[in-house]
């Protein structure tokens, strides 16, 4: 049942069924001006909380791509390095066993020229009226040089004299020593007998000083590779 107060200035009876009310937090007006204000500032937290956790997230991506790609132009550059490395101590092993194998090669070649030196130098000092009848090799010398014999004839003790001062005057040969010397009766192609001194020396090959060699390079100079030039 609706019922209307027609008096002036009566209060309206309230219905049974409106004592509940809602209303809403106001928003302006002296009292809600401190909730408001915190209510703005805890958003405004949230908003810049959340821009840099993205910016940090964003951007630790970004270093994390670029780390990974780092990483790899680094592993083939390792492992470009690794195969270069590899090459080159292969090279070196190379060039060494070379080395090693001209060393020998080079030692063998020297020795080639002993006989070459003794020759030579044996005919230069052969004087006048000095013939020979055998060179043989007495011993290796065992690091002191190659022992040689020589036997031969001379006209005249003079001539034998002159033999022994050319022999030791050269560079390569040393210790001339003269073992027998005896005067024989030899027939000569004219069927004439005459008298010669037959000898016989013992000498020894030397290397001469260094400053009497004259050397080239064999291969290049890092190798160190050198040869004697007779």
């Amino acid at each position: 049942m609706i019922e209307v107060n027609l008096l002036p200035g009566g209060k309206k009876r309230q219905s049974r069924g409106s004592k509940f009310q809602l209303s809403l937090p106001s928003f302006g007006g002296r009292g809600g001006s401190k909730f408001d204000g915190w209510m703005i500032g805890s958003a405004a937290t949230i908003v810049l909380a959340l821009g840099a956790m993205s910016w940090m997230f964003f951007g630790a991506r970004s270093t994390a791509a670029e780390l990974e790609v780092a990483i790899e132009d680094a592993v083939r550059d390792s492992a470009r390095y690794a195969d270069l490395i590899q090459k080159t101590e292969g090279l070196r092993a190379r060039r060494d066993s070379i080395g090693q194998k001209v060393a020998i090669i080079q030692q063998i070649d020297s020795d080639r020229y002993i006989w070459s030196h003794i020759l030579d130098e044996v005919s230069r000092s052969l004087p006048e009226y000095t013939w020979l009848t055998q060179l043989v090799q007495v011993s290796a010398g065992d690091g002191f040089g190659v022992e040689f014999r020589i036997e031969g004839r001379a006209g005249n003790t003079i001539a034998l004299t002159r033999f022994m001062e050319g022999l030791e005057a050269s560079p390569f040969i040393r210790d001339v020593a003269l073992i027998t010397s005896e005067q024989i009766i030899e027939t000569g192609e004219d069927g004439a007998d005459r008298e010669v001194h037959q000898f016989t020396l013992n000498a020894r090959f030397d290397d001469p000083p260094t400053e009497m060699i004259e050397t080239v390079p064999l291969f290049s100079a890092a190798s160190g590779g050198e040869i004697i030039v007779p």
